[in-house]
């Protein structure tokens, strides 16, 4: 409990799905959190749902401008930033010759290059604290192959390095960067799937999808203190799927 007292948290795609869960348990851990979406009244919802500890900020992940927006704002208002969580990404079935170029470029504007300017535009901000944890959440398409999804396969790899080579250069500043890799969850995501679901699903050793509790909770330990030494490193939650 308390875990993330007096520390101000920034969660990206935290309308709904994965980014909500977190939201909901780093507010009962107690953080105030800022949740950003392109999804307005969605996320309106979520943070009223939250209470005085949540809000919400309309965000595109792929806007220079608008992280530089959202960063100002939450130090303006809470002095500091903590935490960020670079939840926001999407998800699209295709193989390599089905993959358009306009595919491609959605896939690394939101997936990539959102993880790189959240965390370019969130790092000088814990710098001057001292500390922070930033966590990018990948995916298992960033561990392994992902044929039948090659633009958001080569995002996540790219989430995967990027991580690492941000963790190296920010560890002396005391912040900390790690990647999650969540398996299959029960998100809307699930619905990308489509005919081929109850194939992909068969294949999880332990005989279940995730909710997106379970993937938050591991988010919340990187968040916290209790990890104040792990940095540059991946984590799978995954149900053996990668084992």
């Amino acid at each position: 409990m308390n875990r993330l007292d007096d520390k101000v948290a920034l969660i990206t795609g935290g309308a709904r799905g994965q980014g909500a869960s977190e939201a909901e348990l780093f507010v009962n851990a107690g953080a105030q959190v800022v949740i950003t979406d392109v999804l307005d009244s969605e996320g309106r919802a979520t943070a009223e749902r939250l209470g005085d500890a949540c809000e919400f900020l309309h965000h595109d992940v792929a806007s220079e401008d608008d992280w530089k927006s959202v960063v100002e704002t939450i130090v303006r208002l809470h002095g500091r930033l903590d935490i960020l969580v670079n939840n926001a990404g999407i998800f699209r079935m295709a193989g390599l010759v089905e993959t358009s170029l306009e595919m491609w470029q959605q896939m690394i504007d939101i997936n990539q290059t959102g993880v790189f300017l959240g965390m370019r535009t969130a790092a000088p901000a814990m710098q001057a604290n001292g500390s922070g944890s930033i966590i990018n959440i990948s995916s298992i398409a960033g561990m392994k192959s992902a044929s039948l999804a090659h633009a958001y396969s080569a995002s996540k790899w790219a989430v995967r390095g990027m991580s690492k080579s941000a963790a190296v250069e920010l560890a002396p500043s005391g912040v900390r960067v790690n990647s999650v890799h969540p398996g299959i969850i029960d998100t809307n995501m699930l619905e990308e799937f489509g005919s081929v679901r109850d194939r992909i699903e068969s294949r999880i050793p332990l005989g279940r999808v995730a909710s997106a509790e379970e993937v938050g909770k591991l988010v919340l330990f990187l968040a916290s203190d209790d990890s104040s030494y792990c940095t540059g490193q991946e984590f799978v939650v995954d149900g053996a799927m990668t084992a």
